[in-house]
């Protein structure tokens, strides 16, 4: 007898799972229960839509032939029954039914199953804030909202807009606001951009680029009201000011959509998500979950978290039909990557960075290098500020950060793949990186980033990070910044913000070098401070011995 299979959910995890069952078993009874009008569409790509990047929202649910994926769809193609705008309001577990309501006729109807398949991702938190029902008020979690929100801006009444929460979704839509010639505010409960994803570090990055483009981002404010005339929008109102605005997006985060399965009786886990085993199965052996609801494992820890991301929903999915047909897949886990294109730029991050490490119990350290993409000589070479992350007794790999107009994904990816597999930073260094000037240096980012940082674990070299220099100045502390850059560099690059710094290019440092204080400690730069490591060893052969290097250089400066 075939199997009756019933899926909560059809858009990221929900549709992955239901596609992989009618692929390895072609006479299972399969049902996708989803209570919107959308099928399996990409979430990640509403910002885009809104941008006018994609044209028509149909896009956004076409296979890459261009057949939509409806109840149709499904049908034809999978033998995948679909009722969409049906809500699963509970579950029987001893009968092994779930009840749902039409939301079309209003009528409840019940489903029965063998395994059942809980998908119903997470839902945009909205503040009880004064004015929240006004009609520009939008979030952007679903197609539906999207659809809205881009109607809202092509009438052409929206010219000033706040986001409110600096968070992924929040800097995607900037990006498309801009783009659609509307003036932007962000505003926080932090004081940069990204503050889950990104340290202040590269943080500070991004919100120098996020100024650069004219938008106005207010930090560590809170908003109290969002104002309105005649039910208009007209502004926001913080605990610090107003700003006006036509049209306000709420991207302050996403809670779980777990109510179903409390209901039912499943166990939650520590961090608010469906708990779930490897097999991505729940504490009742004939319920599995997945997706933005669900609990899953951090690979350098162990613990609880939950990883809202299209690309993990979709991995759960495969694993969960695996197991409903006996193949025993296991989930391995996530890293919290995540990446965002941010105009000209790209910004990634994966796995801890130092503060999150010392948390779990890790005793990191960390070194900054800027680097090339691909070398200098090749059109379209362009930079990148790479940080990386590890472990000082093991040297095991915990994570990074990558910001720049370079090819910042494949190098995320390369670390993504390096933490996963538990390597060091020793097997970083060796790893045998593609090479052809079309597409890298010939030592990799990669590469350079792990030797930098094994000389500075095995003592080879002193270095303060941009934030450790800035802290180091803040004290007052008495050293020499030594400039070896050249004067065409630094009219074109500026200047660090600081009076003691001494300029000396490094090609007359040789003769110069007694114009340098031997009772102060020096710390040396240049562009991105490869040649700050060669002043270190002129330095050091002419009797300096209090000598250090400004990791990443000018280029890697984040700071205004």
């Amino acid at each position: 007898m075939s199997k009756k299979i019933v899926v909560i959910g059809g858009v990221a995890c929900g549709g992955k799972t239901a596609a992989r069952l009618r692929r390895l078993d072609p006479e299972a009874e399969i049902l996708i229960l989803e209570k919107g009008p959308y099928l399996s569409y990409a979430g990640c790509g509403l910002p885009y839509y809104i941008e006018g990047i994609v044209k028509e929202y149909k896009e956004l649910m076409c296979t890459p032939v261009g057949v939509v994926r409806d109840e149709s769809y499904f049908l034809n193609v999978k033998k995948i029954d679909v009722l969409t705008r049906h809500m699963a309001t509970c579950i029987d577990r001893e009968k092994k039914e779930v009840v749902a309501v039409d939301l079309e006729l209003a009528v409840e109807k019940r489903f029965p199953y063998d395994d059942l398949v809980i998908a119903t991702g997470g839902s945009p938190i909205k503040p009880d804030l004064p004015g929240i029902e006004l009609g520009t008020v939008f979030t952007l979690w679903t197609l539906s909202d999207a659809l809205a929100m881009r109607a809202a801006i092509d009438n052409g009444n929206v010219k000033r807009a706040v986001v409110v929460g600096a968070g992924l979704i929040g800097m995607e839509v900037v990006e498309a606001l801009v783009a659609r010639d509307i003036e932007v505010s962000v505003v926080d409960l932090l004081s940069w951009p990204l503050p889950n994803m990104l340290d202040e570090e590269f943080g500070s990055r991004l919100l120098r680029e996020l100024k650069a483009k004219g938008v106005h981002f207010y930090g560590n404010e809170k908003v109290l009201e969002i104002l309105g005339q005649d039910s208009v929008l007209t502004g926001v109102k913080t605990d610090q000011r107003t700003i006006p605005a036509d049209m306000v997006l709420l991207a302050i985060g996403v809670r779980p959509n777990i109510h179903l399965a409390e209901e039912t009786g499943l166990d939650i886990g520590s961090s608010g998500g469906v708990a779930v085993d490897e097999y991505m199965r729940t504490s009742d052996p004939n319920i599995y979950a997945g997706g933005d609801c669900v609990e899953v494992r951090h690979i350098l820890t162990g613990k609880g978290v939950r990883q809202p991301m299209g690309s993990s929903a979709n991995r759960e999915g495969r694993v969960i039909a695996d197991n409903i047909l006996g193949r025993g897949s296991t989930f391995k886990g996530v890293l919290g990557t995540a990446i965002m294109k941010f105009f000209e730029y790209t910004v990634g991050r994966t796995g801890f960075n130092e503060h999150q490490a010392r948390k779990e119990g890790f005793d990191p350290i960390s070194v900054t290098v800027t680097a090339p993409d691909k070398p200098h000589f090749m059109p379209g070479a362009a930079w990148m500020v790479i940080k990386l992350v590890a472990d000082k007794n093991t040297k095991r790999l915990l994570g990074g950060q990558i910001f720049g107009p370079g090819a910042v994904d494949k190098r995320l990816d390369g670390l993504v793949t390096a933490v996963t597999g538990g390597l060091t930073v020793d097997d970083l260094a060796d790893t045998d990186f593609a090479y052809a000037p079309p597409y890298a240096t010939a030592l990799d980012p990669m590469t350079q980033t792990a030797n930098v940082l094994r000389n500075k674990m095995e003592g080879l070299m002193t270095s303060y990070s941009p934030r450790e220099l800035a802290a180091k100045m803040d004290r007052g502390e008495d050293c020499v910044l030594l400039d070896v850059r050249t004067e065409g560099e630094i009219k074109l690059q500026g200047k660090l913000p600081y009076e003691n710094q001494v300029h000396i290019p490094l090609g007359a440092l040789w003769t110069r070098v007694e114009e340098l204080p031997k009772d102060k400690e020096i710390i040396a730069f240049c562009k991105i401070s490869l040649r700050g490591w060669d002043a270190l060893t002129v330095l050091r052969s002419k009797g300096f011995h209090k000598v250090a290097i400004l990791e990443g250089g000018m280029m890697g400066w984040p700071y205004g």
